[in-house]
C-alpha cells in the first residue's frame, strides 16, 4: 500500500511529470494516487473550498462545522487528512484550531494534472 506524500514535500523531479507528458511510473502513480486520495470525499472538497474562500484563506474549526452539515470528530478527520495531504496547515490559537490553505498544493496538482 503506497504511503501518503504531502504535495509540498516532493519536487516535481521527485513525484511526477504532468500526465500527458510522459507515461508514470508505478512509484509515481502511488505518489498521485495517495494525493488524489486526499481530496477524494465530497466533505474535504467542500471544506478545502470553504478555507479557501475564507478571509485570508484560512479558517477556524468552529466555522467549519455547521457549513458541512457532519460532527465535529468528522470535520476534525477530513481536515486532518486535508492536513497530511499538505493541502491545509494546522495552527492552534487558545482551544481553536485554525486552518490555512497551502496555495502551492493546488498549484501543484494542477499542473500534474495538465492535458495538452
Amino acid at each position: 500500500m503506497p504511503t501518503a506524500l504531502s504535495l509540498t514535500d516532493v519536487s516535481a523531479a521527485a513525484c511526477c511529470a504532468p500526465l500527458a507528458e510522459a507515461a508514470l511510473e508505478r512509484t509515481e502513480a502511488e505518489t498521485l494516487a495517495a494525493l488524489l486520495k486526499g481530496l477524494a470525499d465530497p466533505a474535504r472538497l467542500q471544506l478545502l473550498s470553504i478555507v479557501a474562500a475564507s478571509e485570508g484563506q484560512e479558517a477556524c474549526v468552529c466555522d467549519l462545522i455547521e457549513p458541512i452539515g457532519l460532527s465535529q470528530p468528522t470535520v476534525s478527520h477530513h481536515l486532518k487528512v486535508l492536513t497530511e495531504a499538505g493541502f491545509l496547515t494546522r495552527s492552534k490559537r487558545g482551544t481553536w484550531a485554525y486552518y490555512r490553505l497551502v496555495p502551492e498544493a493546488l498549484s501543484r496538482m494542477a499542473e500534474l494534472l495538465q492535458f495538452p
